[in-house]
């Protein structure tokens, strides 16, 4: 019984162990191609891999922006891709707060890359209220480089001699413990 819990523990660390590089080549289950979608303040933008490939009449595709009482591709706020081969994108401003979700169509075979939904919070600047407080009266007292207040010489001296004394008294203790013969 002794001898099975230690290899019970070693044999789960070793699985542990063999299994985080796996886990670690993994991406998210979204990072084939498709859409990548990310709001800063009320800005909504959308990037692509996937239309690589312009339509006869030019143009990378389009992207549409949907609230939730909308239902289709075209009810949504329509933004063409700009970009390159490699990387496309269009972007929203002015979006007003709530969870939209956004679509992107490729113009060359009219295929969807990709579909996300998105929370809008608000505006990128930050509002203070009157009620806000600011940072504690006293501040940070303690920790080394976190210290908030400049206490002098005379009491770094001080402290520095307290350690010394320390040291001092702990090799005493030590010297005295390792010979048993003598009080």
């Amino acid at each position: 019984m002794r001898t099975i819990q230690p290899l019970l523990r070693s044999g789960l660390t070793v699985a542990a162990v063999a299994a985080l590089p796996l886990a670690l080549t993994a991406g998210p289950a979204a990072a084939a191609p498709g859409i990548s979608v990310s709001t800063s303040g009320s800005t909504v933008s959308v990037t692509t891999t996937a239309c690589s490939r312009t339509a006869p009449t030019g143009g990378w595709g389009t992207a549409s922006l949907l609230t939730s009482s909308q239902a289709n591709f075209s009810q949504g706020r329509q933004a063409a891709l700009s970009g390159t081969t490699s990387l496309q994108s269009a972007a929203w401003s002015s979006v007003s707060p709530g969870t939209y979700t956004v679509i992107v169509r490729c113009a060359f075979n009219n295929s969807t890359a990709g579909t996300q939904s998105i929370i809008v919070s608000g505006s990128a600047t930050p509002t203070i209220s009157a009620t806000a407080t600011a940072s504690p009266s006293r501040g940070v007292m303690g920790g080394l480089g976190g210290g908030s207040k400049d206490y002098g010489t005379l009491t770094l001296a001080v402290g520095g001699g307290l350690v010394a004394v320390g040291g001092v008294a702990a090799a005493w203790f030590l010297r005295r413990r390792s010979r048993p013969y003598r009080l």
